[in-house]
């Protein structure tokens, strides 16, 4: 009787590939293995990845809609540079809606969902005393989740959605990390203490540091970031 040879695996759906392909260069841009004015070549990608030209080219497409990269040319796809008023505009969304979600989570947080910040807040301590930057950023990430999950509004988890990646590359540009997890243990003492306006507080407080930090790591002391750090101090 001769070998039986196992089924052969079945491909992996167009959509699958596609969804790999677009995690994987989404992670390498907000991780900064991507970097500005890179270009993003199908064929090269494609054969990094093994698979068509298909996926990869609606994968690009999806990091233009995100504004991840844009299109220089119609033969040319480079990572964006990020802008002024793209930091501005980012900072004012999250502004908006980060400091809303504290308030909520305040009112309706839960002991396990405490406890789970804590957890987080241990991870960033290692993380930041190992100077692990994109773990870090991970970190941080999950705990901002947290914190929206905690508030209890789907609606606002959707509209956060669209923009998430792009305030996590914005974060990854902050290297100030000490200064990040002081923050965040403030911000979950005033989560943690049920009182709303202090949580909002502390919120507003983080985001706005966390902007001028920002500004001053993409684009130094230019006129741009000392005139919008004294407009955000002053508000």
């Amino acid at each position: 009787m001769g070998k039986i040879e196992p089924p052969a695996a079945a491909p992996e759906p167009l959509g699958a590939v596609r969804e790999r392909v677009l995690a994987t260069l989404r992670q390498d841009i907000i991780a900064g293995r991507l970097r500005p004015g890179d270009r993003l070549v199908e064929r090269d990608l494609a054969e990094r990845f093994g698979v068509s030209r298909v996926p990869v080219r609606e994968a690009i497409r999806a990091l233009v809609a995100e504004g991840f990269v844009h299109f220089e040319s119609a033969r040319r796809t480079v990572v964006r540079r990020l802008t002024p008023a793209d930091v501005k505009e980012l900072f004012e969304l999250r502004e908006a809606l980060e400091v809303y979600a504290a308030g909520l989570a305040a009112e309706r947080a839960t002991g396990e969902a405490l406890a789970q910040l804590r957890e987080l807040l241990d991870q960033a301590a290692t993380a930041t005393k190992a100077g692990e930057a994109e773990a870090i950023t991970d970190i941080n990430t999950r705990f901002h989740d947290g914190i929206l999950a905690m508030a209890g509004n789907s609606l606002l988890i959707s509209v956060m959605e669209p923009v998430d990646g792009r305030l996590r590359w914005l974060t990854r540009q902050n290297e100030e990390w000490p200064q990040l997890l002081t923050e965040h243990r403030e911000l979950y003492e005033a989560i943690a203490s049920g009182d709303p306006d202090r949580a909002r507080a502390h919120a507003l407080e983080h985001v706005r540091g966390n902007y001028r930090s920002t500004v001053r790591h993409l684009f130094g002391n230019s006129e741009f970031g000392d005139s919008e750090c004294a407009d955000s101090e002053e508000a």
